[in-house]
């Protein structure tokens, strides 16, 4: 389920620091094995309940990578949409996705180079309101000028 956020394209010349774009997902037992089928990482911390029980986690976990790809999804379809260019991501996990967990992803505007087409953007995962995964990412926005 995505909350209500306007999607689409937001060109650089349109965009303003502070603007903030986000998406609401739960992350589901599905999710998990089509993101280990895709991926090839078949962790069982992920997979298998027994064996994720006796870990420092004490049940399975999603994909630091599957959160992390909602991040993505708020870039490339609303902030700053069709036509971005991710060029690099940090990424620092703060605390495990379980399934069931609403997981809301959230994308602000830090800093905006016009003439190179370059947005700095403060990333964010949110579980229940607490961060569960934050970082930073630089993208190559659209412009109106070289549609």
């Amino acid at each position: 389920m995505l909350d209500n956020q306007p999607r689409g394209t937001i060109v650089i010349e349109d965009l303003e620091i502070g603007l903030v774009r986000s998406l609401k997902k739960e992350i589901t037992t599905r999710d998990i094995e089509l993101f280990a089928e895709v991926s090839t990482d078949h962790n069982p911390v992920h997979l298998d309940d027994a064996y994720a029980a006796d870990t420092i986690f004490e049940g399975r976990i999603a994909h630091g990578m599957l959160t992390a790809g909602l991040i993505s999804a708020v870039i490339g379809e609303q902030l700053p949409g069709h036509g971005t260019v991710y060029l690099g991501q940090s990424l620092k996990f703060l605390a495990p996705v379980r399934p069931g967990d609403m997981v809301t992803a959230e994308v602000e505007v830090l800093d905006i180079d016009y003439s190179r087409r370059r947005v700095t953007l403060d990333t964010r995962c949110l579980v229940n309101g607490k961060p569960v995964l934050k970082g930073e990412a630089t993208v190559l926005a659209p412009s109106a000028k070289f549609d």
